[in-house]
């Protein structure tokens, strides 16, 4: 199967005194040891927003991990895969440091490569080079755009796997992709019952269609009451921090049960305070979590592909390269959307 690949392409570049801007750049060439993929679509992800407003990013930064395609090209070391493989991509490793042995491949320091958000351009782009290491295949029966989201629900997964419970009572603070993300999670692996914590109303009503029994508003409501009201007066067993709002980490731990756990999924770059005596006199254990694998992703893709999971509720705005660096202005930045997809390519 032949893929007709130009020598130059559209690409989304973050340009320091004018952020993102739609250029014409020439397509990468794979390298003995690359894999050209043709995008398909790629979501706009919470990272890529961080990375934007830090102004840390490098000049001609290429952003976009989060992304489905197919297969275009191969260099000549690359073996076992076929011209025009329906993919994800996702980091590679080493499988051989500490953190790989460990099972934490997104830590490892020796080898890690990765588009986007390190090493390599990412997919705001027609064509992205990576690595074979890099992809998932995606199986029968599950669409480019859902394959897009998988990335952004095995990061819901992987926060679930860190605290390591598989039931109980558990709050999500913060309706944004990842706590909605995981609040359909939840519901799919039967926690019981699953509240959102949420100000703004169309997040708290999304959040009641991907399966929460109830939700509240941290500004109006009178939360401490109807946390323990909810939970018989025991506090959660799990609470998800996903809002990115310091506040929250002290917040959760007053409200998660005795030997309950608490996992801040959000990347919070403020300090926050915590009072050490509530962690042990509940037995409350808190943890971050950062990142996912390639089980996780291709779990979430085997869930997508049995009809169990449907991610594509979570897109709220869908656009095209061309237009991107404007949406990101009006409706990213100023956060009135929940996930856009950037469609590129062809879809599947």
């Amino acid at each position: 199967m032949e893929i007709a690949i130009p020598p130059r392409m559209p690409a989304v570049v973050y340009r320091a005194h004018k952020g993102l801007v739609l250029e014409e750049i020439p397509v990468p060439a794979t390298g003995p040891d690359g894999v050209l993929v043709a995008v398909a679509h790629t979501g706009f992800c919470g990272s890529d927003h961080a990375l934007i407003k830090t102004g840390g990013l490098a000049e001609g930064t290429i952003l976009g991990h989060e992304v489905s395609g197919r297969v275009a090209a191969c260099g000549e070391a690359v073996s076992g895969v076929a011209i025009g493989q329906r993919v994800i991509i996702r980091p590679s490793a080493c499988g051989a440091c500490r953190d790989c042995r460990s099972g934490r491949p997104y830590f490892c320091q020796n080898a890690r490569r990765s588009i986007g958000i390190g090493d390599m351009p990412g997919a705001f782009a027609t064509y992205v080079r990576v690595l074979p290491a890099m992809l998932i295949p995606v199986p029968d029966g599950v669409d480019a755009r859902n394959a897009a989201l998988a990335e952004a629900y095995a990061a819901a997964l992987h926060a679930i796997n860190t605290v390591g419970r598989r039931r109980g009572a558990a709050l999500v603070m913060g309706g944004g992709p990842i706590g909605l993300a995981l609040v359909k999670l939840l519901s799919l692996m039967d926690f019981d019952p699953i509240v959102l914590s949420e100000p703004v109303a169309a997040k708290r009503e999304l959040g009641k269609a991907f399966g929460a029994q109830a939700t509240m508003d941290p500004f109006k409501d009178d939360t401490g009451r109807r946390v323990f009201e909810r939970t018989a007066g025991h506090g959660f067993d799990v609470v998800f921090e996903c809002s990115g709002v310091a506040g929250s980490v002290p917040q959760a731990l007053d409200w998660v049960a005795r030997g309950g756990d608490v996992c801040i999924v959000s990347l919070i770059f403020d300090p926050a305070t915590i009072i050490p005596l509530t962690i042990n006199f509940k037995e409350a254990r808190l943890t971050g979590c950062y990142s996912n694998t390639h089980e996780e992703n291709r779990r979430i893709l085997r869930w997508m592909a049995e009809g169990r999971l449907d991610g594509r509720p979570l897109i709220s705005h869908r656009t095209n390269l061309a237009q991107l660096p404007q949406v990101y202005r009006e409706c990213i930045d100023p956060g009135q959307a929940i996930k856009v997809m950037v469609d590129i390519g062809e879809s599947f």
